[in-house]
């Protein structure tokens, strides 16, 4: 497990923004809320792409629970979506949002999308948090809605923050990443696999971006200061992805 405690902070260039993009399936907040919410407020992330979100019986204040307490506030999704969910700070302007819901195969259970554009600094991006399905061939189709979705969203730049459910050579994962930017292959810092905490063995969760914004890092947060190793086991049953991103100013 390697440890990279250096990882650049948020902060606005000439001609650039840099933003901190987290992936975080967070497992319907079952497991150590107080973990969970120290886990995100040390990654300081600008935009939180959680899978998992409360969707049930009052999800809604849940979800205003898990932004508060982590230091961000909700944009988007949660139980409109079937999961995902954005989280951001106040340094972001919130352009539009969108929730989609995807077709459904009958037995499995319903997924979707919880997307955004927004601005940071001198900065426009769309935004995605997405749960691809377990099975195979539903999951191919998402990931082809999905690059859809993005397109749609109209803005030059754009990021995904997901569980992919599928590993790296996996024929879904690599539909996004032959159109996408896999952060961790780009740029990769902190540790790699985030399934499951206990025994890590697997990448299923990744952030990925579109062309013209610079990675300059991205892993698991181990080492990060802040990041404690017992809070990791205990959030979640999934390990968070923390991408560091370059974007450039303009529309």
């Amino acid at each position: 497990m390697a440890e990279h405690p250096g990882l650049p902070a948020s902060g606005t260039e000439q001609d650039a923004v840099r933003v901190r993009v987290l992936s975080y399936n967070i497992r319907s907040m079952r497991d150590d809320r107080a973990a969970l919410a120290r886990v995100i407020r040390a990654c300081a992330p600008d935009l939180a792409l959680i899978q998992e979100a409360p969707r049930f019986f009052r999800w809604r204040k849940a979800a205003e629970r898990l932004a508060r307490s982590a230091g961000l506030v909700y944009v988007t999704g949660g139980g409109t979506t079937a999961g995902p969910m954005i989280l951001s700070t106040l340094r972001a302007h919130i352009e539009r949002t969108e929730d989609v819901l995807l077709p459904r195969t009958p037995g499995l259970h319903q997924r979707g999308l919880a997307t955004a554009v927004v601005r940071i600094g001198g900065a426009r991006l769309g935004v995605v948090s997405c749960h691809l399905s377990l099975a195979d061939r539903e999951r191919y189709e998402q990931a082809g809605l999905l690059l859809e979705r993005l397109a749609a969203l109209g803005t030059r730049h754009a990021v995904v923050g997901g569980d992919l459910n599928d590993r790296p050579e996996g024929r879904s994962f690599r539909r996004l990443a032959d159109r996408l930017t896999d952060a961790w292959a780009a740029e990769p810092w902190g540790g790699e696999f985030t399934s499951t905490p206990h025994a890590p063995v697997q990448r299923i969760d990744a952030v990925l971006t579109t062309d013209g914004i610079e990675v300059l890092g991205c892993g698991v947060p181990h080492g990060l200061p802040g990041v404690r190793e017992a809070d990791l086991l205990a959030a979640s049953d999934h390990l968070p992805v923390l991408a560091a991103l370059r974007v450039p100013a303009g529309v």
